[in-house]
């Protein structure tokens, strides 16, 4: 097999034919490290690339193999691992200049896990610093460039994370999502970005923002998506918020049969809309799961307590603290990042917080009392141009609240994900982002497939043939 043909294998097909010996783990590995010596110097998506590592890796599991012994569901998959996860004993700087020295001590729970289901950990990926901002760049790493238009942001904060997938340098990566790290980046990118209800994969060491922060799958398509999920998902003791109980297995929901269901859609929560050709794209999506034969149910805006301003509150204040004893650590920080933490009102109020939260919680609900499902556009916008904070029209805002329709999902817990649909007229993707009820990321995964069954082309194909253009 080519190492064309290789980089466009799913993380399933590649792991079944590792397993059943059609394919060696260490040629896998080659190949992607061979797409990412070439790319990398244009999409600057590694803060720390490992390939020594995973090729190491990989010669364990043809060992494993050799052996007679089952490496796991994720055989000779490369993985790439965002700076803000901890990857036992290499650099966990936050894409920060104020932690470039940190190293870190221990797997997190979710790189341990999928070590053991036979990943290959290829390295960590570009991160705006501290994950303060949703788009790629950080003074630490510079700037990360959307693979499908090299002059437009790839979103973040799990910036090299999605670029890294979207061009293929890997199958799928992880990444974070504290406001929406990890569907901005899908939905720029063309991914599926999943974010899992709160607290079913575990977070540790433990995140600068812990009630809001998700460890979450980056892929190119759904099953891949699930599959990570399904081997991170299940609690750990080292962090208290993670779910109790047994882990679900995600992937085998795909297999069930499609049932219609009662789909919600919102084009604006109440906080923004989004650009006509966003809007376009997203409700021909939302006709193809009328077609598919779901109850279309058009939801007026819901959101009546602002989830800005507490989210806001609760994420800037978790990094302030984060770096208070750091000297001069606000000179050295992005400045979009200081401007936010010098912004904050101290103390800051937890029972307003909290009461905040209860009252949007209660609103959620009460749209879901009406639907199975709810749809809204990932982003207000298809792009922004590289080195830029925020969309030219929300330009007023944070350098995260300008995606107005991901961080209120952070202060809910509830799963979301975004879902590719459609380009713009550039050729830039768009998202639909799926929202679940608490707890049920199976129905979120049954309504990505249904999307992905008839939707565009997002393919590392489409892409090469784009940039050839």
């Amino acid at each position: 097999m080519s190492d064309n043909e290789i980089i466009e294998l799913t993380a399933t097909q590649i792991a079944a034919a590792v397993r059943a010996k059609r394919l060696r783990a260490v040629d896998v590995v080659q190949a992607f490290i061979a797409r990412t010596e070439r790319l990398e110097p244009l999409l600057n998506t590694y803060a720390h690339f490992m390939p020594e590592q995973a090729m190491a890796d990989a010669q364990a599991v043809d060992a494993c193999i050799a052996r007679g012994d089952d490496p796991g569901p994720l055989a000779g998959v490369p993985v790439s691992v965002k700076d803000l996860i901890a990857v036992g004993g290499v650099p966990q700087a936050f894409g920060s200049r104020l932690f470039a020295s940190n190293i870190a001590g221990h797997d997190a729970p979710s790189v341990a896990r999928l070590r053991a289901a036979g990943a290959c950990i290829t390295g960590k990926t570009t991160t705006s610093e501290l994950g303060s901002k949703g788009v790629g760049d950080s003074p630490l790493t510079g700037i990360t460039r959307n693979p499908w238009n090299t002059g437009f942001t790839p979103g973040g904060s799990s910036a090299g994370a999605a670029a890294g997938v979207a061009a293929g340098l890997v199958p799928v990566a992880l990444g974070t999502d504290g406001g929406g790290s990890i569907r901005i980046p899908a939905a720029f990118c063309g991914l599926t970005g999943f974010k899992a209800q709160y607290g079913r994969v575990p977070v540790w060491p433990a995140s600068a923002t812990p009630g809001l922060a998700h460890v979450a799958p980056l892929a190119r398509n759904v099953a891949d998506a699930a599959l990570l999920l399904s081997l991170m998902a299940g609690p750990d003791e080292r962090d208290a918020t993670s779910a109790q109980g047994e882990a679900s297995d995600f992937l085998s929901t795909l297999s069930q049969a499609f049932t219609p269901l009662r789909v919600g859609w919102c084009p604006d929560f109440g906080e923004g809309g989004a650009e006509p050709d966003v809007l376009a794209a997203c409700e021909a999506a939302v006709e193809r799961l009328r077609g598919a034969g779901c109850t279309v149910v058009m939801v007026p805006p819901w959101l009546k307590t602002g989830a800005r301003s507490p989210w806001e509150t609760e994420f800037y204040a978790g990094i302030a603290q984060r770096i208070a004893s750091l000297p001069d650590a606000l000179a050295q920080i992005d400045p979009a990042l200081r401007r936010q933490v010098e912004g904050l009102q101290w103390p800051v109020d937890a029972a307003l917080l909290a009461r905040q939260r209860a009252a949007i919680r209660a609103e959620l609900d009460a749209v879901f009392s009406e639907v199975d499902v709810l749809l809204s556009p990932t982003l207000p916008v298809a792009g922004i141009p590289a080195g830029q904070d925020a969309p030219q029209a929300w330009a007023d805002r944070g350098p995260v609240a300008w995606s107005h329709f991901t961080y209120v999902f952070n202060l809910t817990g509830n799963p979301a994900a975004s879902a590719p649909v459609g380009c713009n007229a550039q050729g830039l993707p768009i998202g639909l982002q799926v929202v679940g009820r608490p707890g049920d990321e199976c129905t979120v995964l049954r309504v990505l497939q249904r999307l992905e069954s008839n939707g565009p082309d997002f393919s590392v194909a489409a892409i090469d043939r784009m940039r050839a253009d």
